[in-house]
């Protein structure tokens, strides 16, 4: 990984690093590493984890097609999954003691976990009050919109990739667009804006929607997404070959619009962000095989059944859950969870000859 012209690697700002008085990157981290006196949650490189992205469920009711077989998988047990008391317990920690300030509930799909507008709005109590965001599929987001609003949900991302009904059913093995769009309005009406829509394009599927699916957001005031097919579905069958790139991506879009970076810094934000047609419409392109965007990563995950992951693609987990029931204090569990993050490796090394695809797949381990 290359570093800017400030010495950082290239994606990384002053703003999401802590000085170390060592090299902002270097090829692995030392045998017997010295964590700086910092409460956060500081990895070896100079990244600082300040977003946390939270499983509630490995459960799902779409089947889409690069995720998961048709048949589900083999869910989690519930006694494995963390209680509500366990989950809030873990988020205050990371909220007052680890100088987190983002969250974002996902899945499997977050809907499906029972009690969840109670638990973003025990979150939205913490002080300082964390920014809440929420990514679904929008299956039943219809009839919830303002009551995840009123919990205290600011914004959410909807997963949608295709605008043609017989496309979604064959992509998610469910007859359910309609549900989803119904979702989307309803999602912009409770206020929950930038409502943002997510799209992966596949290859030979849906790759000859992407301006469509512009056209579509631009008009009704969404913000459109798109994200490179990454490997992490169940059954291990991605190949970047038969990816759609963000260069091409690009290159669909660019045929109908004219897009011009937004000029917004970007600091650790997934998405590379474009004006659409001049503004105010904007879309995002997140190339997380392409171009990777590990150098300013902020991010921490935890699991549904309280695993903390460092990074996405992860081979290795800290089980906070074991701790939490094993009658471990917050200051324990707050510094196994700095351990675990000041091991995080400089980046996910899908281009690496020895790469490993995780063996949880994206539904077990949170969007």
């Amino acid at each position: 990984m290359e570093n800017g012209v400030d010495g950082y690697p290239r994606g990384v700002t002053a703003s999401n690093t802590v000085p170390l008085g060592l090299p902002a990157l270097r090829s692995a981290p030392p045998a017997d590493p010295s964590r700086p006196a910092d409460p956060r949650l500081v990895d070896t490189f100079g990244r600082v984890a300040t977003d946390l992205r939270i499983s509630l469920t490995d459960r799902c009711n779409l089947r889409c097609t690069y995720c998961m077989p048709a048949e589900g998988l083999d869910w989690m047990p519930r006694e494995e999954q963390l209680t509500d008391a366990e989950l809030m317990r873990l988020i205050t920690i990371a909220v007052r003691d680890l100088g987190i300030h983002e969250l974002r509930f996902t899945g499997g799909e977050p809907l499906l976990r029972k009690g969840l507008e109670e638990l973003i709005a025990a979150s939205a109590a913490l002080e300082p009050r964390p920014d809440i965001s929420l990514t679904t599929n929008g299956i039943g987001l219809a009839r919830r919109a303002e009551s995840l609003a009123a919990a205290g949900v600011n914004r959410l991302n909807v997963s949608m990739d295709t605008l043609r009904p017989e496309r979604f059913a064959t992509i998610t093995r469910r007859d359910r667009l309609s549900d989803v769009l119904d979702g989307l309005a309803a999602a912009r009406a409770a206020g929950l804006n930038p409502v943002k829509i997510n799209s992966v394009l596949l290859r030979g599927m849906n790759d000859d929607e992407a301006a469509d699916m512009l056209a579509f957001a631009v008009e009704y005031g969404y913000e459109l997404r798109f994200i490179e097919q990454m490997p992490l579905d169940a059954q291990h069958g991605w190949e970047r070959s038969e990816m759609i790139t963000a260069g091409e991506i690009m290159e669909r879009l660019s045929a109908r619009f004219t897009l011009t970076p937004d000029g917004e810094a970007r600091g650790g934000a997934p998405a590379e962000r474009y004006l659409v047609d001049g503004g105010p419409a904007r879309v995002g392109v997140i190339a997380s095989v392409t171009r990777p965007f590990c150098g300013a990563c902020d991010r921490t995950r935890l699991t549904a059944d309280g695993q903390v992951r460092s990074c996405l693609f992860a081979r290795t987990e800290t089980d906070l859950r074991a701790l939490l029931r094993g009658g471990s204090t917050d200051a324990e569990i707050a510094e196994t969870w700095r351990i675990a993050m000041w091991g995080k490796l400089a980046g996910h090394g899908i281009d690496d000859p020895g790469f490993l695809q995780p063996d949880r797949p994206m539904s077990a381990i949170g969007g």
